[in-house]
């Protein structure tokens, strides 16, 4: 409560959410322009911490992160702004961490949540089987990639063949859908999740289903923590993000 921040009548010390920038623009829209399709607040663009000009290459996303700043408060919040900072990364980073990131998610293929199985209690083994095992057969058929399922912690060689075959998909990405691609898979652990939500495979609540099966297995037998719920729920907002963003970068032509 707020009295706890006060030392004396008027005087209040200050609070973690006073740090955020205040919000000084009224209006947000969007614009087509030579570099794409740009964020507008009360007429000007937005900058990337970069200073680069935010345009994305559709009028689709372009939308998608309009909403991101027309949905903030007194004060900005960036973490509930997930798509606009994918699109600060895209524009900022990838260009000259594109090789980095391809290997990044290939080193998650090698380790991939998916992959690794626990021994028991039964339950959890089955719930694993049947949220995974599908995944296991969609990389196979469509991407042509064969992975192994191992139980326990101890890392299993993964087909040199199927690693090669992830670096080679993923490499194939232009900026925005890598990056998309790579924090799917760092919020999921799973490359192979990544690619399904990439391919349209899967959704991103199903992506998050999929990643916290064991998670989910806990709370239905412990009952559910309140610090982990909350955690879990940004995981989500971050994957329904990303399935979002590539959505909208299919959803119309390039600029």
């Amino acid at each position: 409560m707020s009295d706890k921040y006060e030392t004396k009548p008027g005087v209040r010390l200050p609070r973690p959410e006073d740090a955020r920038p205040k919000r000084f623009y009224e209006q947000v829209g969007v614009e087509r322009g030579e570099a794409g399709w740009s964020v507008l607040l009360d007429g000007r663009g937005v900058r990337t911490p970069a200073r680069k000009v935010l345009a994305v290459p559709t009028e689709a996303l372009a939308e998608g992160v309009a909403a991101e700043w027309s949905a903030q408060g007194e004060r900005i919040d960036a973490p509930s702004m997930p798509m606009t900072r994918l699109c600060f990364v895209a524009l900022d980073r990838m260009a000259l961490a594109h090789a980095e990131t391809v290997a990044e998610v290939t080193r998650y293929a090698s380790t991939d949540l998916v992959c690794f199985r626990a021994p028991e209690p039964q339950e959890l083994v089955a719930a694993q089987a049947a949220a995974w095992d599908p995944m296991l057969a969609w990389a196979e058929r469509a991407l042509g990639a064969h992975f192994v399922a191992a139980t326990g912690i101890l890392p299993v060689d993964q087909d040199p063949v199927a690693l090669q075959r992830v670096m080679a998909i993923a490499g194939e990405q232009d900026a925005w859908r890598l990056t998309a691609l790579a924090h799917a898979t760092a919020v999921t652990g799973s490359a192979i999740l990544g690619l399904a939500l990439l391919h349209g495979e899967i959704d991103g609540g199903q992506a998050f289903a999929l990643s916290s099966v064991d998670e989910a297995w806990q709370a239905g037998r412990w009952g559910e923590d309140a610090e982990a719920a909350q955690r879990l729920a940004l995981l989500k907002a971050e994957l329904v993000a990303v399935d979002a963003m590539l959505r909208a970068l299919d959803a119309d032509g390039p600029a």
